[in-house]
């Protein structure tokens, strides 16, 4: 099997659990691609094998890969986007960070996860992305995103309104810090700490949260991904924040932003231990008594 693999150069990817997932991938006899500036960052400290190869760009994976594996937390996971595009190749997110909800296998279950690898015992999650249309060019060919897009104020000023359409027809004009768009795979993130609901992936919907909404009558809202979303952002700022994951581009005042689902999809690869439910109840704490 060829396996391309994604870090970032952090202390927690320098540990004896990054050197076993060298190691069993050279049992299975596997080819090793590493990205360029995290094989540079890990041949300081740990020992590489001489056999792997290095790669810099999306274009050197796209028909040399099976599997790529991210090693990190979730952000990492999310730049990992950028590299895989709409090549379909599976990815399996190795959490060396903190919380990992798309990076869900820990460190100390990589040997069975690669050995499961090279079985073939997982099965593959097909994942929506969320596509920014217009303006065109604003974050350039990499313009979809698998967590959400959020438009907000710069700085500490006064809050924003945001003009909100779907397939044309006006739904709110949002005065608030900001406004989320997410994805299912997303409703664990961002628009989680604001307030917005899980959504369970494959449900093809969209989930629009305020960020500190000044009318607190507003709540967060689920629409099915097949509509249109167009967002105009106004204020007392010339211009304002647009973060589509772990990217962010500046925008002038009145930009009209037009969101639709993306015309592909990303491959989660899911082993057999894992789901979506033993995920939240495991991340969340969901049933855990601190009083004993």
């Amino acid at each position: 099997m060829k396996v391309a693999i994604y870090g970032r150069s952090t202390s927690d990817n320098l540990s004896e659990h990054i050197q076993l997932l060298f190691q069993k991938l050279s049992e299975h006899n596997a080819e090793i691609l590493v990205h360029q500036s995290f094989f540079d960052f890990l041949s300081k400290s740990l020992k590489i094998p001489s056999s792997i190869k290095t790669f810099s760009s999306h274009n050197e994976i796209r028909k040399n890969a099976d599997f790529m594996l991210s090693v990190g937390g979730d952000g990492t996971f999310l730049e990992t986007i950028t590299l895989v595009r709409d090549s379909g190749i599976p990815i399996l997110g190795i959490n060396t960070g903190r919380l990992g909800f798309l990076a869900n296998v820990a460190k100390t279950e990589i040997a069975p996860a690669i050995d499961a690898l090279a079985e073939k015992k997982f099965s593959i999650e097909k994942r929506a992305l969320l596509s920014v249309t217009k303006p065109e060019n604003l974050f350039g060919d990499v313009h979809y995103g698998l967590n959400e897009i959020t438009v907000m104020k710069k700085d500490s000023s006064a809050m924003v309104t945001i003009d909100t359409y779907i397939n044309g027809d006006y739904l709110n004009s949002y005065f608030a810090d900001g406004l989320i768009v997410s994805t299912p795979t997303g409703s664990t993130a961002y628009s989680l700490s604001c307030g917005g609901p899980l959504v369970m992936p494959g449900s093809q919907n969209f989930i629009i949260t305020p960020i500190a909404p000044h009318n607190l009558n507003v709540r967060p809202l689920v629409i099915s991904d097949n509509n249109e979303i167009t967002l105009i952002v106004k204020g007392r700022s010339p211009s304002y924040l647009v973060s589509l994951d772990s990217r962010s581009e500046t925008i002038q005042d009145s930009t009209e932003i037009t969101l639709k689902k993306a015309d592909f999809s990303i491959n989660l690869i899911k082993l057999e231990n894992q789901n979506f439910f033993n995920t939240i109840r495991n991340k969340l704490l969901w049933g855990l008594d601190r009083r004993n």
